[in-house]
């Protein structure tokens, strides 16, 4: 399953893709922030070229790499000396096939091609992906990072939840877990006070449909959710009138973007897709957990809550005893 492909391709021998080059993309992420894919290349790579006959080539593929990242190609033995996050790199060597100072830096010794790297547009986070990639290997890769998956989980940990998710469905064992609408859940919450865990969601976002397809009912934590908390399942965008503690939130600009106000209410004010916001007996917000969650990282955080081991212990102490009692 492909969320960007066309399947039509271009015939340009440096695909569909605008490429950049360092400074082009450095000088345009100090006017709007976004992260970098690099594509390093050599002259001599046969698959290089192919990646760029096929992978780079697909118009739905290329589209969405320009509208979200900086699209670099980078010759691995070039020799121009290149400024990159205000460190200057050279060539090692005015001979051909020797490997540029650049290319060894995000390489090492495993100068393999094509490789490609993406870079948060902080340059803080770099993931580097060696080899041929075709659409299928490429999709996760791109999610992951434009996302912000990597700031909550393993490339590893999201890919195989990614394709239990839409490769091969069959691979997962899933657990029942309730899952209520809010007015559900608000009114058992008048009868039996427990604990909300709203899952915040839009269909636009991605790692959004992993979560929801195989966090919630993974058997390390669908019981434990069950047993403490009323799960709600909220889509941002709902146009819904919510009421909620004795105010009315509907959908309507939110920093720009059509979103209903509740979703900024019990995320505090801090917004990122997924998120889930876990809410007291008496509705209140106690914490919020950004981004993409694998369900052996919420586990722990659910059973903190839950428990309300958080009213007596800090989390830093909790999870160290938590670490040695699951080894």
């Amino acid at each position: 399953m492909f969320f960007f492909s066309s399947f039509c391709y271009s015939q340009n021998e440096n695909g569909a893709v605008k490429w950049l080059t360092f400074e082009e993309a450095q000088q345009k992420n100090k006017i709007t922030q976004r992260p970098f894919l690099i594509d390093i290349y050599t002259d001599w790579c046969g698959w290089c070229k192919h990646m760029m006959k096929t992978t780079y080539s697909n118009q739905g593929f290329a589209n969405y790499i320009n509208a979200h990242f900086y699209p670099i190609k980078f010759d691995a033995e070039g020799k121009d000396t290149i400024e990159y996050n205000g460190e200057k790199f050279t060539p090692t060597s005015a001979k051909p096939r020797t490997t540029h100072a650049l290319a060894t830096k995000f390489l090492g010794k495993n100068l393999s091609y094509p490789s490609t790297v993406f870079v948060s547009n902080n340059f803080e986070f770099n993931l580097l992906s060696q080899g041929y990639l075709d659409e299928k290997k490429m999709e996760p890769l791109l999610i992951f990072v434009i996302e912000n998956v990597f700031k909550s989980s393993s490339y590893e940990d999201f890919e195989e939840r990614f394709n239990k998710t839409f490769v091969d469905t069959s691979a997962f064992q899933k657990k029942s877990v309730k899952i209520y609408s809010l007015n559900e859940a608000l009114t058992l919450h008048k009868k039996e006070p427990k604990k909300l865990m709203i899952n915040i969601y839009t269909n636009f976002c991605n790692s959004c449909k992993v979560m929801n397809r195989t966090t919630f009912s993974d058997t390390l934590v669908a019981d434990y959710i069950n047993k403490y908390y009323y799960l709600v399942n909220f889509d941002a965008e709902s146009k819904d009138t919510v009421f909620f503690n004795n105010e009315k939130y509907y959908k309507q600009l939110i920093d720009g973007f059509p979103f209903n106000s509740f979703v900024r209410k019990i995320s505090n004010g801090y917004l990122t897709f997924p998120s889930i916001a876990i809410l007291d007996e008496q509705l209140n917000t106690i914490n919020v957990l950004n981004n993409y969650q694998h369900p052996k990282f919420l586990r722990p955080v659910i059973m903190y809550f839950g428990e309300n081991q958080y009213k007596t212990k800090k989390w830093v102490d909790f999870y160290q005893q938590y670490q040695i009692n699951n080894k």
